[in-house]
């Protein structure tokens, strides 16, 4: 508990909305993947946060992630893990992450009870709410896929916000911090809390207050999460893929498979 977070600014962008007298601060986080440490080493105080999905999966602690966000959030929208975690017969694994994610996944469907599972299988896919005046529209992928789509261009990413009504859309799942202006509209990725893809180990987030979007990060005590990651015995190429992630902030997770299925 004697870790003290440094919290770095990475990006600013003014959205450029009517200033407040007193400017709700909301703090927007995604992609936690049972990594309570990241979690609770959180370094800002706020009047909401907002979770973007895919609160399970990968990690090693998946029911404090749960509890915590469920006592602190506002507004959550539930991820592909989240909806695999309670839906076992229903998930669009990319091939090259099937053996890490199903094997991580198992072991969090054994450790969920009844009202950890209805929790996330309640989660709503979208969310849509206004504060001070801006309209936000909340989902984990893309508004057309909100479990398991990705846009790799801005034409398809204009397509996607133009089929909503809002100022801000805020998405997650790639694990990777961006915002851009796209016509009248913002489109915010605050990144990965719990696994971090940005190139760094640091824990991704954002935060929206008086019109102005921030992509912050801040080092946690990845050390720990590894140490809970080793102590479950995933199988060694799992494991060490989870590991190089976390410790690099780079996508470490593809498990090339032979053509009988195993890995190589």
């Amino acid at each position: 508990m004697g870790h003290t977070p440094r919290v770095g600014v990475d990006q600013v962008f003014d959205g450029q909305s009517e200033e407040s007298e007193n400017p709700m601060k909301i703090v927007i986080i995604s992609d936690i993947h049972g990594n309570h440490e990241s979690l609770r080493a959180l370094p800002e105080e706020y009047d909401e946060l907002w979770v973007l999905g895919d609160l399970v999966g990968y990690g090693p602690q998946p029911c404090e992630v749960i509890d915590e966000v469920r006592a602190r959030a506002t507004l959550t929208v539930r991820g592909n893990h989240d909806h695999a975690a309670v839906h076992s017969g229903d998930q669009r694994w990319r091939p090259r992450y099937r053996a890490t994610a199903e094997a991580t996944g198992r072991y969090t469907a054994s450790v969920l009870d009844e009202a950890r599972r209805n929790y996330l299988g309640g989660l709503p896919l979208r969310a849509e709410s206004e504060r001070d005046g801006t309209r936000f529209y909340l989902t984990h992928a893309t508004p057309s896929d909100p479990l398991d789509g990705r846009c790799t261009t801005v034409e398809a990413w204009a397509e996607e916000v133009g089929a909503v009504t809002a100022d801000v859309v805020l998405v997650g799942h790639t694990h990777r911090p961006s915002v851009h202006r796209i016509g009248d509209r913002l489109l915010v990725n605050p990144g990965s809390l719990g696994q971090p893809r940005s190139g760094r180990s640091a824990a991704c987030y954002a935060v929206w207050q008086d019109g102005r979007v921030d992509l912050r990060s801040f080092e946690y005590p990845v050390e720990a999460t590894v140490e809970r990651l080793r102590a479950l015995r995933f199988p060694q190429d799992v494991e060490e893929s989870l590991v190089r992630t976390l410790r690099t902030g780079t996508d470490c997770l593809a498990i090339e498979l032979t053509d009988e299925g195993g890995a190589l």
